[in-house]
């Protein structure tokens, strides 16, 4: 009984969303269910498209474009931290600066991983999706090529620069389901090979993190010499909040969740938090960051931690325990921990909840009534730690199997010490992709273990 009125009430809850969808109230539901939705129906939407961008691909290859990859990709990209982002955005920022910043830095940070998507497997390369991205990105490095010569002393120019990063960035929005699409397709068509598997999840991660140095480039710019600075955070220099509230960033990811869980569950554990401030006892903990990027890692654990919660605990009388959550602050380290009551995950399987090709999420739905809103590639918790390595933190689970999770999420206390954490395509990178993996070199347990009677001492 109990199994069968948790699914009616899941059935219940898939059908408020397409009513919601049918009848155009798209906006009632929480923004983090419209964005998925949305981000969903986009890519599939998309096939149309993928002729023509092949063709350009195809086009744009044969040309003299891939030695100015090479020439670009020569160069490492330049690491910067949160205090010189900070320092170049409250003194009296200077947007020619970072235009001639910008046109050198941003084809650098695209020719190196573009370089090394050519390393991934053909197969994979052929996936309509793959190339989908590729053209994307060979047609912003060319967009942005055109401004190699340009003045900053023309007004115009920089006008039209400040479009162009607008308009890459919108292109670029889908790039992550794009090519989690073709990795899906790869998979489902060729099946898993481990040392396949291992290239894969190395370029993914290396691509993501570029994409977020990307985006964080580009809004750094367009937030600052945009004109149009978000009355909401007069405050922020940029993306940046110099005094970002921890707590309250933990609080609204919580809301967030708690919304998309009460919309497909109809019900949703409580939170409980606490702060720990070593530095300055009895004071709230702030932090100079990103406060997007916070809230990104601290949805995706929330949403982890409810579902497990809700499903494991479904129908219980006395309710269900809360997710706690403790913030700390120390000399070096900001950490944050969310705890769960969720049923835990066994130790085998720590690995694989990072693993692009290990994901156990289905394939997001044809019909967005069937979408279930806490589900979808199974990238949540991958490219969430890779927004915290950015800034050389981290986020690391650790799971009670049959009782629970906590996950902690790690950053530095201080902002100069906070560079960015960037991929550089070298040799280094290429050897990656080209050795073979070695044996094994410990001991695998053995389906028939020898007798050892048989080799007793005389």
């Amino acid at each position: 009984m109990r199994g069968a009125a948790g699914c009616a009430r899941r059935w219940r809850a898939r059908a408020g969303v397409a009513g919601a969808l049918r009848e155009g109230r798209r906006a009632l539901l929480p923004p983090a269910v419209r964005g998925w939705l949305w981000r969903a129906a986009a890519v599939r939407e998309r096939p149309w498209s993928l002729v023509g961008a092949m063709r350009l691909l195809g086009r744009l290859l044969r040309s003299a474009v891939p030695k100015q990859i090479e020439y670009y990709s020569r160069f490492s990209p330049s690491p910067l931290s949160i205090k010189q982002f900070i320092d170049f955005g409250r003194d009296n920022a200077c947007e020619k600066t970072s235009y001639l910043f910008l046109r050198k830095e941003l084809p650098v940070r695209l020719a190196n991983t573009m370089r090394e998507v050519n390393l991934l497997p053909d197969n994979l390369l052929q996936r309509p999706s793959v190339k989908l991205v590729q053209s994307w990105y060979m047609q912003s490095f060319l967009e942005l090529l055109e401004y190699e010569q340009k003045t900053p002393e023309d007004p115009q120019v920089l006008d039209d620069f400040l479009e162009l990063l607008i308009k890459i960035r919108n292109r670029h929005n889908d790039v992550v389901p794009t090519m989690a699409q073709g990795v899906i397709e790869y998979k489902e068509k060729y099946g898993f090979d481990p040392f396949v598997s291992s290239n894969i999840q190395y370029f993914l991660d290396r691509f993501y993190t570029n994409r977020i140095s990307f985006r964080m480039l580009i809004n750094q710019h367009t937030l600052l010499f945009g004109g149009d600075p978000n009355p909401a955070h007069p405050k922020h220099i940029g993306s940046i909040d110099p005094t970002c509230n921890v707590a309250e960033v933990v609080k609204d990811a919580y809301e967030t969740a708690k919304l998309l869980c009460e919309q497909y569950y109809l019900v949703a554990p409580d939170l409980e938090i606490e702060e720990f401030n070593a530095k300055a006892p009895g004071k709230p903990i702030q932090v100079v960051y990103v406060p997007s990027h916070l809230f990104h890692m601290l949805f995706e654990l929330f949403k982890n931690s409810m579902r497990a919660t809700v499903e494991l605990h479904e129908g219980r009388q006395e309710g269900y325990p809360p997710v706690k959550s403790l913030v700390t602050l120390g000399k070096e380290d900001l950490s944050i921990k969310i705890s769960d009551q969720g049923g835990g995950v066994p130790l085998r399987k720590i690995d694989r909840l990072f693993n692009y090709m290990y994901s156990t999420a289905p394939r997001p739905s044809l019909e967005p009534s069937r979408a279930a809103p806490l589900a979808g590639f199974g990238y949540g918790l991958p490219i969430s730690r890779l927004y915290a390595m950015y800034f050389q933190g981290d986020l690391k689970l650790y799971s009670m199997e049959g009782v629970g999770t906590d996950a902690v999420i790690y950053l530095k206390a201080l902002s100069s010490e906070s560079f960015e954490r960037l991929p550089v395509f070298n040799k280094s990178a290429w050897r990656h992709y080209k050795t073979t993996p070695e044996a094994d070199d410990w001991s695998n347990p053995s389906r028939e273990p020898r007798d050892a009677s048989k080799y007793k001492a005389n």
